[in-house]
This record gives C-alpha cells, sequence and structure tokens, in this order.
C-alpha cells in the first residue's frame, strides 16, 4: 500500500471507530434523558465551572446559534441557570444548579466507566499510544 493510500485509510479507520464509539455513548447519554449536547454543557460547566454563554460553542464544538437552544432546555430542566456578569453587561454566564451538579455526579461515574468498557480492547499502553498520535495528527492538521 503506498503512502496516499495508506493515508485514506487511516482517515476511514478513525472515521469509523469514531462513528462506532460516538453511537454507543450517544444512546447511553440519551438513557439519562438528554441529548449529546445537553450532556456535553452540562459536563463541561460540571469540571470547568461557569462558562460565558459565548464561548460554550467553542469549547464543545457546537455552532453559537444552538447554544441559546440547548442552555434554554437546560434551564428549563433545573439545571443550570443564566447570571450576568457583573462587570460587563454584554457577557452573560451559564452556572450548572444545585440539581445540575447532583444530576451529573450521580450519572458520571456510570458514564465514565462505560466509556472505559468501550476502550476495553485496549491495554494502558495502546490508550496512550492513541493519544498521542492522535493529538499529533489533530495538532498539525489544526496547525495549516
Amino acid at each position: 500500500m503506498n503512502d496516499t493510500s495508506q493515508s485514506l485509510k487511516v482517515y476511514i479507520v478513525l472515521s469509523r471507530a469514531y462513528r462506532a464509539i460516538n453511537e454507543h455513548v450517544n444512546r447511553r447519554i440519551q438513557t439519562y434523558g438528554l441529548n449529546p449536547t445537553e450532556f456535553a454543557v452540562l459536563e463541561l460547566l460540571y469540571h470547568k465551572g461557569n462558562q460565558p454563554l459565548q464561548q460554550i460553542g467553542g469549547k464543545i464544538l457546537l455552532a453559537s446559534g444552538s447554544i441559546t437552544y440547548v442552555v434554554d432546555k437546560l434551564e428549563s430542566k433545573g439545571y443550570l441557570r443564566r447570571v450576568a456578569c457583573p462587570n460587563d453587561r454584554r457577557v452573560t454566564y451559564a452556572e450548572i444548579s444545585d440539581e445540575g451538579r447532583k444530576f451529573i455526579e450521580d450519572v458520571f461515574p456510570g458514564h465514565e466507566e462505560y466509556i472505559h468498557e468501550l476502550m476495553s480492547e485496549l491495554t494502558t499502553e495502546d490508550k496512550d499510544t492513541v493519544i498521542h498520535l492522535v493529538k499529533k495528527l489533530g495538532i498539525s492538521v489544526g496547525n495549516r
């Protein structure tokens, strides 16, 4: 196999692996009563603290126009609230509520374990290698 064909093969293998893993994880997330984007926002707030609404999309790879809809849904479920920035009226933060914190604390350990199970085919060394190589690839492509 020539180098060009091998590059295409890497792309296909990465894409198929991502799709397979993502389908399993998304089905699991839906059992929590959330869609994957809602879960990603809630998980971001839980692990990183309050976030300006304008920056959430970039952190979870979502179009900024969709953030308002997702935040509205999470707010209606009582999992987060909007908080005005005291120093800049143009900025509004999303803040996880006590109910949202309890929810994510209840489901996240099982979620993390499920992902671990999906990755069980790989050894710790395999995972380190995958992390290193995929990060290397992502950085090089991102720098183009």
